[in-house]
Formats: C-alpha cells, sequence, structure tokens
C-alpha cells in the first residue's frame, strides 16, 4: 500500500494529521475512512493491518488522528464525542474535496460509535462497520469511573489510560449522555457489519448484541473468537480487513 501524509481541519480548527493509504497500482474502487479507538491513534497495529488489507482489495482508506491525540494538533481536554463526531465528518468533507466522497465509514470500540453518529452527516456514505464498538458512549466511563466524581467537583481530572496520562473534562462526560445510540443505529439507513471478540473485556459482547437489535437490515455479525480488544494480533486485525473488503463488494459500486 502507498501511504500520503496529508492534513485537514478538525472540528476545533485544529489541523488533524492523517495518512492516505492507497492501492499499489489500480485507482481506488472506494473510498473510506477509519475512525480509531478511543485515546488511540492512526498508527495503531489493528488500524495499520486492517488498512493494508482493504487496499489490497482495491479500497484506499484515509485514517487520521482525532483532535489532541496522535500527529494531531489541539488538546484532548477540549474535546468530547461530539467533537469526534464532527472530526470525522470534516474528514469526509476533506476526502470529498482532494480525492473522492467516502462510500465506507470504519470505526474501532469508540470510534465505532461516532461513525455510528456520523453517517447521518455524510451522504455519500454506502456502507458501515463497526469493530468492538459500545452501543452507548458512555460506556467509555468505566475507564475511569474513579476519577468521576473529580470530574464532576473540579470539571476536570488526570487520568491514566493503557499508561498514559490524560486530562478529561466535565464536558467529556456529559457530553457521552446526549447522544441518542438506539434511535441513530435504527435510522442509519446503510448496510451495517458488526465485528465483535466474545471475550472481548473492554466493551462486552453484549454491546454487539444491542447494536444488531437496535439496527435494521440489511445488517451482519461476525465473531472475533478468541481476539482480545485491540487487534494486537496480525491475524485477527488481517481477517478483519479481508472480510469487511470481501462484504462491502455488495454495497459498493466498482468493487470486485
Amino acid at each position: 500500500m502507498q501511504n500520503q501524509r496529508v492534513a485537514f481541519r478538525g472540528a476545533h480548527g485544529d489541523e488533524l494529521r492523517a495518512l492516505m493509504s492507497l492501492p499499489e497500482s489500480d485507482e481506488p474502487a472506494a473510498y473510506a475512512v477509519f475512525a480509531h479507538c478511543f485515546t488511540c491513534s492512526k498508527d495503531l497495529k489493528a488500524v495499520v493491518n486492517i488498512s493494508r488489507a482493504l487496499t489490497r482489495q482495491g479500497i484506499a482508506v484515509l485514517r487520521f488522528d482525532f483532535t489532541g491525540l496522535g500527529e494531531s494538533e489541539g488538546d484532548f481536554s477540549d474535546t468530547t464525542f461530539s467533537s469526534n463526531i464532527h472530526d470525522l465528518v470534516a474528514a469526509a468533507t476533506f476526502l470529498e474535496e482532494e480525492f473522492e466522497a467516502p462510500a465506507i465509514l470504519v470505526g474501532h470500540s469508540l470510534g465505532g460509535a461516532a461513525v455510528l453518529q456520523a453517517t447521518h452527516r455524510i451522504d455519500s456514505v454506502r456502507a458501515v462497520a463497526t469493530i468492538g464498538a459500545p452501543f452507548d458512549p458512555q460506556h467509555v466511563t468505566h475507564l475511569f469511573s474513579e476519577s468521576i466524581g473529580e470530574i464532576e467537583a473540579r470539571g476536570e481530572a488526570e487520568v491514566r489510560l493503557a499508561g498514559r496520562s490524560f486530562t478529561l473534562s466535565r464536558d467529556f462526560v456529559d457530553d457521552l449522555a446526549t447522544h441518542k445510540m438506539e434511535r441513530s443505529i435504527g435510522a442509519l439507513g446503510r448496510p451495517l457489519m458488526i465485528f465483535h471478540s466474545p471475550v472481548d473485556t473492554t466493551v462486552g459482547i453484549e454491546n454487539a448484541a444491542l447494536i444488531y437489535k437496535a439496527a435494521r437490515h440489511p445488517k451482519s455479525f461476525v465473531s472475533l473468537d478468541e481476539a482480545d480488544h485491540l487487534l494486537l494480533d496480525e491475524d485477527d486485525s488481517g481477517y478483519v480487513g479481508t472480510v469487511l473488503g470481501a462484504w462491502a463488494t455488495r454495497y459498493v459500486e466498482d468493487i470486485g
């Protein structure tokens, strides 16, 4: 796959850094946007592997760092789930202006919940996939539950997530509760593929069941068997990318 470094302005006007991953030889048959997991980055091993598998099937992938994460500008403490959604829409707009409007949205973990919301604002999308996504974005609060009291009292708190420190604000926590996921999923209006591991200890398999129940057909579910939440095993992330590309051929023109 060929990678081009690109950038665009996000929800707060900060420059968001991204990689445009393109098939080696042929013109892309379709374009996808990838939304990474909570406090992760576009360079997470699983994101790279899935993108590589998709490009092998002729699908170009724009993977970017949300505001305040990875190589992107901005202060993470100023972000919310709503600003993530706006970042996603900004990525789709950039893609449409510079390459081609995205036909596929892919989201990992909280990024999966974000694509379920952002889809309604991106007319070009014809297929949506989630990987280990929570049904309710408030699910993420279990990762810093011991700091909720401090956040409520002081307006913010520094928390440790995956060995790194992040400042989370009251606005971030309050915003999570404003998104009506069941309604949004039910009105998605696009084919949906749900990937989830039954042994995921970060976002339990019951979340996949709730998303599937709320969604209308066409909808599909693929079990990731023994995979961990971050898909650290290259075989697991490669499998997701291969299956996702094959599934998308049914819904995106000119693929396959």
